[in-house]
């Protein structure tokens, strides 16, 4: 056990496909709870008789609930282990996502939301750490890009069931589903996860305190830099899918918002690019897979400004496939690049991460009501390169080299 002759569970092996999946249903299980809501806000607001903008706080809550746990998370998975802080995170989402299915006033409702949120910071903030232990370094970022295939799945699958349910039997029933199916994700997610072989705990009294190791992880800049991907990068992409809609459903589309809500379906991009660009991390290396991945997103974003609706969900699909390929390189890289306190550091990337979703994707809306959809493109094209010039100069060097050829036969 701990560090000693344990190099990780090699590819191919009946662990290491097990714990892939394993994490695979992780993430639909977080990810579906988390944004099961989006599909919902219309009928939560009639029935509580809220605004829309009240509504949405159903989705907000439960995000800032993360935000604020992840860090919390991982020292909990310091201490009790990367696979029982998972378990537990899942197990207890699941629980508060069944009370939310029945709660009898909207206050009641955001506060489990909240606590949902909290619940599911468990999630990102020990998978990969999780992976890293688990796994040997080498296939390190193949396995990252299964994480985020199925939080992709995850994040479409809740918007899906819950609407389709939703529609046919009532809000509750679209929330009630998706709690049952996270619980059956959890349920596989217990069976196929092995046993930690990796994890040393930490220990009271030994070792750097919880806020050393934040502090070593703030105090790296390479680290930084991965941390700036996660927040300019979801919050260009958030901006994106925020606005995308009010531009769609008004002259010259006019789309019905049943029809924009299927846009959502873009997402099946993002679960073959994020584990393609695990795979090509390993062939080429972490840093040039990134800046290909950002300029991919980029590309999308300019073809949206084309007056053709087919072209402009080719563009959005294209735009999305880049941006989970960029996603999955950095998320994966976080617990490479920590030297201490891995946990923290993932931590400290899902908050930036949730942190650009919050403020960033909130504040495309200044640009698209000042120059409309053209306004949105550039600021999040400039979102994009800022990004990637953080990466360009800040991560070369920095472990995202392609290992020698030899390691790779």
């Amino acid at each position: 056990m701990g560090d000693g002759p344990w190099h990780g569970h090699a590819k191919g092996s009946r662990a290491y496909r097990r714990i892939l999946l394993a994490l695979l249903f992780a993430g639909l299980a977080t990810f579906a709870q988390l944004y099961s809501f989006q599909g919902l806000l219309t009928a939560v607001a009639a029935e509580y008789e809220v605004s829309p903008s009240d509504a949405a706080l159903s989705v907000s809550a439960a995000t800032l609930g993360l935000a604020l746990a992840v860090i919390p998370w991982s020292a909990v998975a310091d201490r009790i282990g990367r696979r029982r802080s998972l378990a537990w995170a899942m197990s207890a989402a699941v629980v508060l996502g069944l009370l939310a299915a029945v709660a009898p006033s909207f206050p009641v409702l955001i506060a489990l939301r909240l606590l949902e949120g909290i619940a599911l910071g468990g999630v990102p903030a020990t998978a990969l750490v999780y992976l890293h232990e688990e796994v040997q370094r080498l296939h390190v970022a193949v396995a990252a890009g299964t994480y985020i295939a199925g939080t992709t799945l995850g994040g479409l699958t809740g918007r899906l069931v819950a609407g389709f349910i939703g529609d046919a039997l009532g809000w509750r029933a679209g929330v009630l589903g998706v709690s049952l199916m996270a619980g059956g994700a959890v349920v596989t997610f217990l069976v196929l996860a092995p046993a930690a072989r990796g994890f040393v705990p930490t220990v009271r009294g030994q070792g750097p305190s919880l806020l050393a190791r934040l502090l070593m992880n703030v105090r790296s800049p390479s680290l930084l830099a991965v941390y700036a991907q996660g927040f300019l990068l979801m919050g260009a992409f958030v901006a994106v899918y925020n606005y995308l809609g009010f531009r769609l459903e008004a002259p010259p589309f006019l789309l019905p918002v049943s029809f924009v809500s299927l846009l959502f379906l873009a997402y099946l991009a993002g679960t073959g690019t994020s584990r393609l660009a695990g795979g090509l991390s390993v062939r080429h290396g972490r840093l040039p897979v990134l800046l290909s991945a950002i300029l991919v997103m980029v590309a999308g974003l300019v073809v949206t400004l084309a007056g053709q609706l087919p072209v402009v969900v080719v563009g959005l699909v294209v735009f999305t496939g880049g941006f989970f390929a960029a996603h999955a390189v950095a998320s994966g890289w976080t617990p490479v690049l920590a030297a201490e306190g891995r946990a923290q550091a993932a931590g400290l990337y899902n908050f930036a991460y949730y942190a650009g979703s919050s403020a960033v994707g909130w504040a495309g809306g200044i640009f698209f009501a000042h120059f409309g959809w053209s306004g949105v493109v550039a600021f999040t094209a400039a979102l994009a390169g800022s990004a990637a010039l953080l990466a360009a100069l800040a991560l070369r060097g920095a472990g995202g080299a392609a290992p020698p050829r030899r390691q790779l036969r």
